[in-house]
């Protein structure tokens, strides 16, 4: 049987590193966040260029790029040697574009990995509700226009196939119906 590779997806403040390390443990796999894994670096070029904002110019396009395939390319070599992997990151290419996550999942799969998008679920109120709680600096400017937020990030599940939880639902719950789904 392939090892899993679980791309988490959501969201911010829905939950994904909670489940992520969750999930990770339950299978006893490798947890590659994207935030982890690349953040430092992220943030060095982020002061270099001018701007924290992952969504500002400077930082999407090639940074984006050379983040994901950090995240992409650890997996692989984790998968290659039968360790399971969960992934968090937005995955919004992947989640919004078919031949983007063909491209995803081929990789993994060639790896050796058997992989699921897992998509969690907030509702909008939900959300702001949590991003004010956590009140990290990254979400200032999500927070300081609510609407434009929102509108430039859709809570629109995937196109892609997927496992959808319910972030309002307890860990344990999350944790067991992805579990379930996966035997």
């Amino acid at each position: 049987m392939s090892p899993a590779a679980l791309l988490i997806t959501g969201p911010p403040a829905s939950g994904k590193t909670t489940l992520g390390r969750a999930l990770a443990a339950e299978l006893g796999g490798c947890l590659l966040d994207m935030d982890v894994l690349t953040g430092a670096l992220t943030e060095a070029i982020g002061e270099l260029v001018g701007t924290a904002d992952l969504d500002a110019p400077a930082l999407s396009g090639r940074i984006r790029v050379a983040r994901y395939e950090s995240l992409l390319a650890t997996a692989e070599d984790n998968l290659r040697v039968g360790v399971p992997v969960v992934l968090i990151a937005p995955f919004t290419a992947e989640r919004t574009d078919p031949a983007a996550w063909a491209a995803a999942r081929d990789r993994l799969s060639a790896a050796g990995g058997a992989p699921r998008l897992v998509w969690l679920r907030l509702p909008a109120d939900e959300l702001l509700r949590r991003l004010r709680v956590r009140a990290a600096g990254r979400d200032a400017a999500k927070l300081a226009d609510p609407n434009a937020f929102l509108a430039r990030h859709p809570l629109t599940p995937p196109v892609v196939e997927h496992h959808e939880v319910d972030a309002t639902e307890d860990l344990t719950s999350q944790l067991g119906g992805i579990l379930s789904s996966s035997s």
